[in-house]
């Protein structure tokens, strides 16, 4: 019987690398993100299909590319990651506009304003103004929350049960903490 050895895990390396990840998310990845969604067709998205199905469509969607990442065990999942890690990320900035133009009655939305919704529905302070640390511990969270979920999907088939079913109640949470924070809808 063959013996097979691992690598040897650098954490410190891991770390190194995370970190790295963090910072690039955060300077740039948010805002061309960001300006990349068409808030127009947020709105028309909202208008047409309702808040609910609109928020189990972007919920949908994130299951689609985590059940991909994990359909092939680690082979797919080190390939899938950074796509699935994007799209969970646009789908959360979706509902997220969806949210705000159901309750306050505008689709348009600024960065800065956009940023702090998003922070506060991670449980990370936005205080008054949008910094770099905001920017980086909502990056930070969301690294980490998809990195909790990675091992499961290391599994061929039942990964893909895991990484669908992860990020769809990962999207359908995020929905009822930006629901509760911009609280009731407008009336005309």
């Amino acid at each position: 019987m063959a013996i097979i050895k691992l690598p040897k895990l650098n954490l410190e390396k891991v770390k190194s690398d995370v970190r790295a990840k963090v910072d690039r998310l955060a300077k740039d990845g948010f805002h061309k993100i960001f300006e990349q969604i068409d808030q127009l067709k947020i709105k028309q998205g909202v208008d047409k299909l309702g808040l609910e199905k609109f928020i189990n469509q972007c919920a949908l969607m994130a299951a689609g590319s985590g059940a991909l990442t994990g359909l092939g065990g680690a082979t797919t999942m080190l390939l899938g990651i950074p796509i699935d890690m994007m799209n969970l990320i646009t789908q959360q900035f979706r509902i997220t506009m969806a949210i705000n133009y159901y309750y306050r009655g505008d689709h348009r939305i600024g960065f800065d304003e956009f940023i702090k919704i998003v922070a506060t529905s991670l449980k990370v302070d936005a205080g008054v103004t949008v910094t770099k640390n905001i920017l980086e511990e909502v990056a930070e969270k969301m690294i980490l929350n998809m990195g909790s979920k990675a091992a499961e999907r290391l599994v061929p088939v039942v990964g893909a049960a895991i990484g669908g079913t992860a990020n769809y109640l990962f999207i359908k949470r995020m929905s009822e903490r930006v629901r509760e924070m911009i609280s009731s809808p407008l009336t005309p």
